[in-house]
């Protein structure tokens, strides 16, 4: 039977990157993101509650979050969790859950990684490769929501210059209800 180890988390890095260099030359990027959810109780109450993921991420792509990534910055990170175990200052077992990225892309405008304390536009979208299996290929991420345009240049703009997204292409099934394994 299939099974399937997958998270998706678009929050804000809590933390400066902390990056390693492993003695057989691999590299370890570890950072941690914050997601906040609100919601409105019954009473009417507004309750903010934040979840914190520690990230890492591989490779050529920790040496790019290490470039680029910086505390407060949002980002979109997809991966897989992994269970950690180790044993605390008092000698109990503890069990650690982190996420292991695959992909991450960096949200907000250029202003938002400038303001971080550097200059270099930052690639949008990298995938990181895990140390023991190759590269697979990521799902694209989602696009940062579009920033509004001045309403002049909008209404200007003829419409056969706007972008058309393709038609879907309709799902054509040669066997019939038979078939269903259900």
């Amino acid at each position: 039977m299939a099974s399937l180890n997958k998270v998706i988390l678009i929050g804000n890095v809590g933390n400066d990157p902390d990056v390693r260099y492993l003695d057989g030359g691999s590299v370890v990027a570890k950072f941690s993101v914050a997601t906040n959810e609100r919601y409105t109780t019954r009473t009417g109450e507004q309750v903010e509650s934040t979840e914190w993921f520690r990230v890492e991420v591989w490779n050529d792509q920790a040496k790019t979050v290490e470039k680029y990534v910086r505390k407060g910055q949002q980002i979109y990170v997809e991966g897989r969790l992994r269970t950690e175990t180790y044993t605390d200052k008092e000698g109990k077992e503890r069990f650690s859950l982190g996420v292991r990225a695959t992909t991450f892309q960096f949200l907000g405008g250029p202003n938002d990684r400038q303001e971080g304390g550097y200059d270099t536009p930052a690639p949008q979208a990298q995938p990181a490769a895990a140390p023991e299996r190759p590269r697979q290929q990521a799902a694209p991420a989602p696009a940062p929501a579009p920033q509004a345009a001045p309403r002049q240049q909008t209404a200007a703009r003829p419409a056969q210059e706007r972008r058309r997204e393709p038609d879907p292409v309709p799902f054509e099934s040669n066997s019939g209800d038979d078939d269903l394994p259900f």
